[in-house]
């Protein structure tokens, strides 16, 4: 019967997203409704899963592995010391960054989550409800770190500054808890070790970082894939940590999950994290959230009217501990998305499987208490989600628009600004030459500048972009130009050079200050051989209905998936896609590679929306 459970627990697993995936269904996470997939297959409905040695074994490393994983995503250049060196344009825009950093947004709002979850600790304790007010608290302020991780990197805006404050302050509900567990063990366990032995996880975890820190620089002299040793590397560092954790008095999943902020600082490949989110997510992860339903016997659970009474308190307790979230959010997000974070963040089921195990072990709680606390967190992991896909709204806070500032008004800037202009780009067209101001000023957002001087352009502003394309005729202006916007600290300029006898002296200088350079023949030659190799392209590219675009993959949805596959391949057409240097002829069974530079037509409207889910961080 172990075998069977097994078999089927993996079948579950495989057909669960397929079902997702054919029926579109996408309000709730593929971890939710693996709970809910465990809870139909266990005791609660149809009991064609029992729970054995090896399914327990499977779903205990499971958890440990979504931890480390989740260590692996905390982003720590957040956390960076500001550079004194800063450009003037980055000292500029200081001045209009948000009063509140993602940081400081974590910050207050989990604070405002301790407080609330003490408070309602007492609560329980004061109305007998729950006699251990200090267990009852590290149960509310706990948050589910998977939940939340697979939901923002379902709609992609894992990268982004509400992606990242939700991110934080989940990782901060997995943390404390954590901490705080170890702390009342520590007090009121019966064989509890001295509390600062945790110490020497911290201490064994910065030899670890010290030891390999220089890893994934010589990895490609002795990493094959018969060896994968990254992989082993991960490994041995959750299995080293959490054996620690569990010595020093405190929890495995503590472990783990400083054992994947110490891989995160060891700076792993993109292939190298791909290839733990495939073993994570793809084998143990799953086992761990459909057994923890499977674990749930619901039906004896409700048969007892003290579990129905518990039930809606804990829960609205759960809700209650996070309630002042919202005002947070608010300091810097839209209502619509501050409800969405405080929602997403009211999902709680990992950790408190975890500490409600501990809690049993120390019998610390009846089974009427233990039931409902679960039964509650469940339901958050289904309502959570649920709130956060109806209410999230991606605008500018979400999502920032590239300020493109073009210089030098002809034929062609005209046509790519007009292009260009929409929501993906915030597009304006500068010129020098009154008359063409003129004629051109009701076409684009042209605005004319008094002179081609640098300083007086930077000091006007012109110069406050993302990307500066230079396009005078004049190739010495341009240089001059290019060179000022670039000390200046525009991210990416891009200047014209007709006049090679101009451009050879200084390309170096140019190369050097990381100065994009083109010229009207070299583009004309890369469009013929367009034409000749391939002609449907150069026929979308004049077609005013259709819109070519460049994008680079980065969101690791769309990673290992065929072309055929793609959820909008029905709406654009892929004509060549860049990979290492090298160029790759797309077909319908091609697999896409991180970093791949994928050019693509689509019409207008669509393309932008498809850059920003190809292109989005994830």
């Amino acid at each position: 019967m172990a075998h069977t459970s097994l078999v089927i627990i993996l079948l579950a697993a495989l057909i669960t997203p397929l079902v997702l995936a054919k029926f579109k269904i996408s309000i709730l996470p593929t971890a939710v409704v693996e709970i809910l997939v465990g809870i139909i297959l266990g005791p609660s409905l149809f009991n064609i899963v029992q729970v054995d040695s090896v399914l327990s074994g499977l779903s205990s490393t499971g958890v440990i592995v979504l931890l480390f994983l989740s260590g692996v995503e905390i982003d720590f250049d957040l956390f960076k010391p500001k550079r004194k060196q800063l450009s003037e344009l980055e000292q500029k825009s200081q001045k209009n960054l948000p009063k509140y950093s993602t940081v400081k947004l974590s910050l207050y709002g989990y604070a405002t989550i301790m407080v609330m979850s003490l408070a309602l600790g007492y609560f329980c304790k004061f109305t007998g409800l729950f006699s251990d007010q200090w267990l009852a608290a590290i149960l509310f302020m706990t948050v589910s770190l998977g939940i939340v991780i697979a939901t923002l990197k379902e709609k992609g805006i894992l990268s982004s500054p509400l992606g990242q404050t939700i991110l934080l302050i989940s990782a901060l509900g997995e943390v404390v808890p954590i901490i705080a567990l170890t702390i009342y063990i520590s007090i009121f366990g019966t064989d509890s070790k001295s509390l600062w032995l945790t110490l020497i996880l911290f201490a064994v975890a910065a030899l670890v970082f010290f030891r390999f820190r220089k890893f994934f620089y010589h990895l490609d002299s002795f990493n094959k894939s018969t060896t994968q040793v990254d992989v082993r590397l991960a490994f041995f560092i959750i299995a080293l940590l959490a054996t620690v954790a569990v010595g020093v008095g405190s929890e495995a999943v503590l472990g783990a999950f400083v054992g994947g902020m110490v891989y995160k600082l060891l700076q792993p490949t993109p292939s190298t994290k791909e290839k733990l989110d495939s073993i994570g997510y793809g084998f143990f992860i799953p086992i761990f959230f459909m057994m923890s339903g499977v674990g749930l016997n619901v039906k004896e659970l409700i048969a007892d009217p003290k579990t129905l009474i518990l039930i809606p308190i804990f829960l609205l307790s759960y809700w209650l501990a996070k309630a002042l979230l919202y005002p947070v959010f608010r300091l810097r997000f839209d209502k619509k998305n501050a409800l969405a974070g405080t929602g997403l963040i009211s999902t709680t089921i990992t950790m408190v499987l975890a500490i409600l195990k501990v809690a049993n072990d120390m019998h610390l709680l009846s089974s009427q208490q233990s039931g409902a606390f679960l039964l509650a967190a469940i339901i958050t992991c289904v309502v959570g989600p649920l709130v956060f896909n109806q209410k999230f709204v991606s605008n500018e806070s979400v999502v920032t628009p590239i300020t493109l500032h073009i210089f030098g008004a002809n034929l062609s800037t005209i046509t790519v600004s007009q292009q260009l202009d929409n929501d993906w780009y915030d597009v304006r067209l500068y010129t020098d030459d009154k008359n063409n101001y003129e004629t051109l000023d009701n076409k684009a957002r042209v605005h004319l500048l008094k002179s081609i001087d640098p300083t007086e352009i930077k000091d006007c502003g012109a110069f406050d972009a993302d990307i500066a394309v230079f396009s005078f005729m004049d190739s010495e202006k341009n240089y001059q130009l290019a060179k000022t916007a670039k000390q200046y600290g525009v991210k990416r300029v891009i200047a014209r050079f007709e006049d090679r006898n101009i451009l050879n002296p200084k390309e170096q200088e140019l190369i050097d200050l990381g100065v994009e350079v083109y010229n009207t023949f070299a583009v004309n030659v890369a469009m013929l051989r367009e034409l000749i190799e391939v002609p449907s392209t150069f026929k979308m590219i004049e077609s005013n209905s259709m819109e070519l675009h460049e994008v680079t993959l980065k969101n690791h949805q769309y990673v290992g998936m065929k072309i055929q596959e793609l959820p909008f391949n029905d709406q654009v057409t892929i004509t060549r896609i860049f990979r290492a240097g090298n160029i790759v002829h797309p077909v319908g069974t091609t697999v896409l590679q991180l970093d791949d530079r994928i050019i693509f037509s689509a019409p207008k409207g669509i393309g932008t929306k498809v850059r920003h889910q190809v292109n989005h961080l994830n």
